[in-house]
C-alpha cells in the first residue's frame, strides 16, 4: 500500500502578478491533477511568505491553499 498523502509544495501554485499589491493565484492538486479557479489574492503577508520565499513553511502554503479554495472573492 502506498501514501498516497504528499507534501504541499511551492510548485503546486500558479502566480500571475496583477499590480499594486495583488496577484493571482492557484493550485494545482499532485493528486487529482485538477486546479482551483484562478483566485484574486491581495494578502501579500501570504505572498512573501510563499512566493517570495526561498523555502517556504508547509503552513504558510496551507494557509495559501486555503485561500485558493476559499468560496469569497
Amino acid at each position: 500500500m502506498t501514501n498516497t498523502k504528499t507534501k504541499i509544495c511551492k510548485s503546486n501554485f500558479d502566480f500571475e502578478f496583477q499590480g499594486r499589491g495583488a496577484y493571482k493565484v492557484r493550485y494545482r492538486s499532485d493528486i487529482t491533477g485538477k486546479c482551483t479557479p484562478w483566485k484574486y489574492i491581495t494578502e501579500m503577508t501570504v505572498i512573501d511568505k510563499t512566493k517570495n520565499a526561498e523555502y517556504p513553511l508547509i503552513k504558510d502554503l496551507t494557509d495559501l491553499k486555503r485561500l485558493c479554495k476559499s468560496k469569497e472573492w
